[in-house]
């Protein structure tokens, strides 16, 4: 649930630090006081859009930060663990700061993370209902999602989509393999041709590096020749050779060390520059003797370079990206091979066709108990909302296989006994649809595995008794959930289990936004006033003590 949240200079909010409570809560006060801002900045911190407007005029950045317990399911624990972002002792804390520019940065547990992740996050965390969310059930997409969640069947709803997609594609490959054969033969051969031509190479990237060592070797052979020999004249096989001369010095040296000790340590440096003199002589000639000029194997390593060269140039690569590219064609030849066979296509795609069946039959099979479940819950509640009679139907009409399933879903309602059922969007009054709104987002919110429910201001259009009977099922939730709830509406204030009361007032120049928890005398005080307007009286503080279940202090 959400403990607390931040706000720093979000719109008309300069400082505010709330702790929240469980159950459900009451956010309450004058139109544009500020009560839907405090959403908006939640909104912000679990990951919804940014942008200027949301900062505070004349200051720099809006912080908002937002902490709260960890589900208790372990699946957002388990989803931080894998982004390596650990939760502190069981708590998860969202910040999101909206520079004046427009720029927006956003953090986990102190990690800076994407605005994807943070959303993530957030839809794990809480779930917003807004004021309008009852016009989206008018959509038959709308209406779709929402059976398939209340069925928990949107892995299924994924999956069909995701198969019908493969579905079609092999359809329009076998299409294209009936229509296209004659191009398809002739690209088949050139790619066959040059796959071919790169099979007789027989090349390997590592063969390049070793043909040019030796070519370099090769060319060079003569110089190198000339300079071995010369080197080895110098070191030991010419008249003052340098072998020779360290070792004379050595024994001129060694007998003056004996009559003066402290020409010892030059003694040891003549000494192994003679042993490294003689070992670099018999290492050079070693290398002498396996020196020999060539032509021929020059002349074949050249060639071997030339027709390299010629291939990389002709298809445009590096003579090291010759094997990638056969590797590719190879690849893209066999795709090709398997795209002119029809009936092979044919096979394919009856299978994948297949596959589709048996995921839409499963996907059908979760979702006729769930739209049954949710007709006779909302039908239910119906009763209770002044549509005494009406009824609510969720009706599945099968229809041409789609990427949704092989059935339509579509919201039906009768507002009253004597009406038949007809599609919600042609039918419902602005206050039925307000009140049938409520009643889906109330019994689908039970599905949600987030432990936090928000509904701003979704009891518009209603009112009297019916308002009472929506603050009683948002506090019948707020048993199972935490519920936050703006409201206008006295009856639901009262069903609260605590109310806060947001005003706004003057500082100098500026406008701001201050949040009170309300006590027993507040809240009578508070519900008075939504009853009353303006001037509260006696009678209207015991009428608001009365919906209260509490004695006034009169």
């Amino acid at each position: 649930m959400l403990r607390r949240l931040t706000i720093r200079d979000f719109v008309i909010v300069d400082r505010l630090e709330l702790d929240f409570l469980a159950g459900f809560g009451a956010l309450t006060g004058e139109t544009g006081a500020g009560k839907s801002i405090l959403l908006d900045a939640l909104g912000l911190a679990l990951g919804g859009r940014a942008d200027a407007g949301a900062v505070r005029v004349g200051r720099d950045k809006a912080d908002i930060a937002a902490e709260f317990d960890l589900p208790a399911d372990g699946g957002l624990t388990d989803w931080l663990a894998a982004q390596d972002l650990p939760a502190d002792e069981g708590m998860a804390i969202l910040r999101r700061v909206v520079e004046a520019g427009g720029r927006s940065r956003a953090w986990i547990n102190g990690v800076p993370v994407t605005q994807a992740q943070l959303r993530e996050a957030g839809d794990r965390l809480a779930d917003i209902h807004g004021q309008h969310a009852h016009h989206a059930l008018l959509r038959g997409d709308a209406q779709r999602a929402l059976i398939d969640a209340h069925a928990a069947a949107e892995h299924l709803a994924k999956e069909v989509a995701d198969r019908f997609r493969d579905w079609q594609r092999l359809v329009e490959l076998r299409r294209a393999a009936e229509q296209d054969s004659a191009a398809s033969e002739r690209e088949r051969a050139l790619l066959a041709w040059q796959i071919d031509e790169l099979r007789n190479l027989a090349f390997d990237a590592g063969e390049w590096a070793e043909i040019n060592q030796e070519h370099a070797r090769l060319a060079h052979a003569a110089g190198l020749m000339e300079g071995a020999d010369e080197a080895l004249a110098t070191l030991g096989e010419g008249e003052g050779a340098v072998t020779s001369l360290l070792r004379h010095i050595c024994v001129r040296v060694d007998a003056m060390a004996d009559i003066d000790p402290g020409l010892g340590d030059l003694r040891e440096l003549l000494s192994g520059a003679a042993i490294q003199a003689d070992e670099a002589l018999h290492a050079l000639r070693r290398y002498r003797d396996r020196l020999d000029l060539d032509p021929q194997r020059l002349a074949e390593i050249e060639r071997r370079i030339g027709a390299v060269t010629d291939l990389a140039r002709k298809y445009r690569v590096d003579p090291e990206g010759l094997p990638d590219l056969l590797d590719e064609w190879v690849r893209k030849l066999d795709e090709l091979v398997a795209q002119a066979d029809p009936v092979h296509l044919a096979e394919q795609e009856a299978q994948a066709g297949a596959a589709y069946d048996q995921a839409a039959s499963r996907l059908s099979a979760a979702r006729r108990p769930a739209a049954e479940r949710l007709s006779s819950e909302i039908s239910e509640a119906m009763q209770t909302l002044a549509m005494a009679g009406g009824q609510f139907a969720v009706a599945l009409e099968p229809c041409a296989p789609s990427a949704h399933g092989v059935e339509t879903v579509e919201f039906r309602v009768a507002a009253n006994p004597s009406q038949p059922l007809r599609p919600l969007a042609k039918v419902a009054s602005g206050g039925e649809l307000s009140r049938i709104g409520l009643a889906i987002q109330v019994m689908t919110s039970r599905d949600s595995a987030t432990p936090t429910l928000i509904f701003d201001e979704v009891d518009v259009g209603i009112g009297g008794g019916v308002a009472e009977i929506v603050g009683k099922l948002l506090h019948r939730l707020g048993r199972e959930r935490q519920v936050l709830c703006v409201t206008h509406l006295p009856q639901v204030a009262a069903c609260a289990d605590w109310q806060w009361n947001i005003a706004k007032s003057n500082r100098g120049d500026e406008v701001v936004s201050a949040v009170t928890p309300l006590e027993a005398d507040g809240r009578i005080e508070e519900i008075a006033r939504m009853l009353g307007g303006v001037n509260i009286t006696d009678t209207t503080r015991r009428h608001a003590a009365e919906m209260l279940g509490v004695s006034p202090a009169l």
